[in-house]
């Protein structure tokens, strides 16, 4: 299957911030369930057979924590790998016959007192393919951060997972990791041929850093783009529509093949070409800049800029220690000083 309809589906986040226990958390994330499932079928009539890909916006089911803490909102906005929530949100792939994609908040038995912010890739048969975990962010655990730990229980291959399936390669970059271009180009040699783009970002009729980005890194890598921004957050203080519009697929050129407008919508569907891609990247010409790059030119930079360790949620002994929310900033003020001794800012 080479060529088939992506869709990246504009939808309202419905927040559980506030409510009231978390039973109440646990009905609103299955009631979005619910609508998501409505959502897609109807999409899917609407479309037609050939849809096979559905990529969902950021943090869909709970919205994102507002200065709770590490183990409040692991309890409150967090779900289990092998939870109910990824049980039914398999239905919604094996009932539409697609590969369903999106981004959550998971818990790890491996870091019980930690959580990761999740991206998942589930087959048309229900079955989670993939689990991306976030490796650069500013609020929230990363493997990073407990890195030797992590890479003990998961090995190198879980860094940046690619999925083998019928429609091509595909990966998952989370939210503003769009804007390291390491993050794509590491997916792209690993084989990725369709980034899924789990996103929930700001709203505005202007060129956004992240929309820059997105054309930026389909074009350096020749790779497609399915992008899924949300159609605004309910429930939490924030005007709803501050994240909202923009979700869009991007071909392997750089080009705009569909894009929406605020609200939720399923206009950014377009055809993928996967051979057609394929057929790109193999012939050489001035063009391919994806064959004409020089990773080992680079090696000695980025093994000398390394300013933020790894395992900055390890103690000596190798023990998780689970931060409070001064943590994340604290952590971004040291590298800031560190190039500033460099002479680097």
């Amino acid at each position: 299957m080479t060529a088939y309809t992506a869709l990246a589906l504009q939808i309202t986040c419905q927040a559980v911030n506030k409510c009231r226990d978390l039973a109440e958390a646990r009905q609103q994330i299955f009631s979005s369930i619910e609508t998501i499932a409505r959502q897609v079928a109807a999409s899917k009539a609407f479309i037609g057979r050939e849809l096979k890909l559905v990529v969902l916006p950021e943090y869909f089911l709970t919205s994102y924590p507002q200065g709770e803490s590490i183990e409040h909102w692991r309890q409150r906005g967090c779900i289990d790998p092998d939870g109910k929530e990824y049980e039914a949100l398999g239905r919604i792939a094996s009932d539409n016959d697609i590969y369903l994609s999106g981004n959550v908040y998971e818990t790890d038995p491996h870091f019980p007192t930690l959580y990761f912010q999740t991206s998942f890739l589930l087959g048309d048969t229900g079955n989670v393919l993939i689990r991306y975990r976030r490796l650069v962010s500013m609020f929230a655990p990363t493997p990073y951060d407990v890195f030797d730990r992590y890479l003990d229980a998961y090995g190198e291959d879980s860094l940046f997972p690619v999925a083998d399936t019928p429609l091509g390669r595909l990966g998952m970059v989370a939210s503003e990791e769009i804007l390291f271009p390491e993050i794509t180009r590491a997916f792209a040699l690993k084989g990725a041929e369709v980034i899924c783009h789990s996103s929930s970002e700001v709203a505005s009729p202007m060129l956004t850093p992240k929309n820059a980005a997105k054309v930026a890194r389909a074009a350096e890598n020749h790779i497609y783009v399915v992008s899924a921004n949300s159609a605004g957050i309910k429930g939490i203080d924030l005007p709803n529509q501050s994240v909202d519009r923009g979700s869009k697929i991007i071909d392997y050129c750089g080009r705009a093949l569909a894009e929406a407008a605020s609200g939720e919508s399923i206009v950014a569907n377009a055809e993928l070409n996967v051979e057609s891609l394929r057929n790109y990247r193999r012939r050489p010409g001035l063009f391919n800049v994806f064959t004409r790059q020089r990773p080992a030119m680079f090696e000695p930079v980025y093994r000398n800029a390394e300013f933020q360790r790894p395992n900055g949620m390890l103690d000596e002994d190798g023990q998780v220690v689970t931060p409070d929310r001064t943590y994340f900033l604290n952590a971004q003020h040291r590298v800031i000083e560190k190039l500033a001794d460099k002479g680097i800012i």
